[in-house]
């Protein structure tokens, strides 16, 4: 099987595993959107589960996986399966040493932490007070997940993806079930949802280990418990922090800053970063999660222009996929809020303000998708620093346009600057592989890039004249638009492939592959 017919197997494999627990993420949003609304409560919960959610992003699937499956992949070619092996066992029991420490420390500093992440909320004692104790019954979250990053790593480097992508539907199951079984009988309801954080994290390393076992790791600890690759990890993996998560870095600064705005401002951030991370998600990070192992692989022999080749394949699937995603959540934006959060304490104007978050958001989506395939591919060259440098200064420009835009647009502006300086990243990200590689078939990705534009535009045309007809009905039947967004959905989805079609979009057919692959992993066959 040649490597770009890899990519798409377990693109497809990965990305069904992704929806499945996207749908349920979105399920458990709803429950919180219903019980705690956009109030104290939910701005604290938010602020508080970010925190162990930013390390996990930052230290664990981010950088880990990126350091540790280049460099486990070369000693499974080059040195064999034990070799390999003995690799991962002295990082499982290092990184739980690590982490256990961590966890520690964490909870033991979270009013720092909290005073440093969000210090808009020690102006409302009772606020600054509920998201420490949050802070402090989550933060043991990091060391379950972070295990779980590094069973990924391994279980992906070996060919197995469906494990790892299904971890998080175990976590929005915890979540859901400890709101409604634990929040009533609570004096701090959002104690039930933390509770439920730590309880998804334990059930997600549990669903880890008998695949692990199945593929003949074994988790005795390793003698010595030290390895000298570990050194090669850890250099990689200190600027790859930076590097691997600049987007989720942006975020943060969006909600230290929207800490400063009227109430509100970062649960509004909150929701509609969720509906945006829905199709990158599902697609870009599924992409991303198959394409370096392979991308490893070739490094790892030398194949540059395969490795050239998987680069630009990844590249143009990823853009297929997210543009038409990225027109169609900005014109079905507000109804599509409506449809998934507004009941209980979740209003009509918390809808508004939550749909123009994800309208600027949503802008920056094919450079969010984008990101993720160039610094998988740098990872698999076990380049981390020309990643740091250039997230820098997509950090710096982010921090910029935030102040500049956050006092006219409030929380508006907050996201336009994530998606300017996610957009800046991209392109500067592009250029410096260019230099390295001696070329990234780019006539090949703008072609592609056009073709894609142009067939979302006859998509997205369409789906707007059919809103712009049916919106007054709409806002009378809560049925009636959940049967039109879906009709829409499925109506754009038509439309795009046969416009994809019409213009000769060579990327439809490995869609079509993926989509059959996820749906045969699931059903078994």
């Amino acid at each position: 099987m040649s490597e770009t017919a890899h990519v798409t197997k377990a693109a497809g494999v990965v990305s069904t595993a992704t929806l499945s627990s996207r749908i349920l993420g979105f399920l458990r949003d709803m429950v919180i959107a219903w019980f705690f609304g956009a109030g104290l409560s939910a701005d604290a919960f938010f602020v508080a589960f970010r925190i162990p959610n930013l390390l996990r992003r930052l230290f664990a699937e981010g950088s880990l996986t990126a350091a540790f499956i280049p460099v486990f992949t070369e000693h499974l070619y080059k040195g064999g399966r034990d070799e390999a092996f003995g690799l991962a066992r002295s990082a499982w029991w290092l990184l739980a040493l690590i982490l256990a420490a961590g966890s520690v420390v964490g909870i033991l500093l979270a009013p720092l932490i909290v005073r440093i992440i969000a210090p808009g909320f020690l102006a409302s004692p009772g606020k600054y007070e509920l998201t420490v104790l949050l802070t402090r019954v989550m933060f043991p979250y990091i060391f379950f997940i972070g295990l779980v990053a590094l069973s990924m790593g391994i279980l992906n480097s070996l060919g197995h993806f469906a494990a790892p992508a299904l971890a998080p539907v175990l976590l929005n199951v915890a979540m859901i079930g400890s709101v409604l079984l634990f929040s009533n009988h609570l004096a701090k309801p959002s104690l039930g949802l933390a509770i439920g954080v730590i309880i998804g994290g334990c059930l997600q390393l549990g669903l880890q280990i008998p695949f692990l076992i199945r593929k003949g790791f074994c988790l005795r600890i390793a003698r010595p418990l030290y390895h000298a690759a570990i050194k090669r990890i850890a250099v990689l993996m200190t600027p790859a922090v930076f590097g691997a998560a600049v987007y989720q870095i942006n975020i943060l600064v969006g909600t230290l800053l929207a800490s400063l705005l009227p109430e509100g401002s970062v649960s509004y951030l909150y929701y509609a970063d969720r509906l945006v991370q829905f199709p990158l998600g599902v697609f870009a990070i599924a992409l991303a999660t198959a394409v370096l192992p392979s991308l490893s692989r070739q490094a790892a022999i030398g194949d540059i222009d395969g490795l050239r080749e998987s680069f630009s394949y990844a590249l143009k699937l990823v853009f297929f996929i997210s543009i038409p995603a990225m027109i169609g959540l900005i014109i079905l934006r507000e109804p599509i809020v409506r449809l998934l959060f507004q009941r209980g304490s979740f209003d009509a104007t918390t809808t508004r303000l939550t749909a123009e978050a994800l309208f600027y958001y949503a802008l920056g989506l094919w450079a969010f998708s984008g990101v993720r395939i160039v610094v998988a591919t740098f990872y698999s060259l076990q380049d981390t620093m020309t990643p740091v440098k250039i997230a820098i200064v997509s950090l710096l420009l982010n921090i910029l346009l935030s102040i500049l835009l956050m006092k006219p647009m409030r929380h508006a502006g907050l996201a336009l600057a994530t998606s300017l300086s996610s957009g800046v990243n991209l392109v500067l990200l592009l250029a410096a592989l260019r230099r390295r590689l001696g070329g990234i078939c780019a006539y090949e990705v703008l072609l592609s890039i056009f073709k894609s534009v142009a067939s979302a535009t006859v998509m997205g045309s369409i789906i707007a004249v059919v809103w712009v007809w049916s919106a007054p009905i709409c806002n009378q039947s809560t049925w009636y638009l959940l049967a039109l967004i879906g009709g829409s959905v499925i109506a754009g989805c038509v439309v795009y492939a046969t416009s994809a079609s019409l213009f000769k979009c060579g990327e439809l057919r490995p869609v079509i592959d993926m989509i059959k692959a996820g749906l045969g992993k699931r059903t078994g066959s």
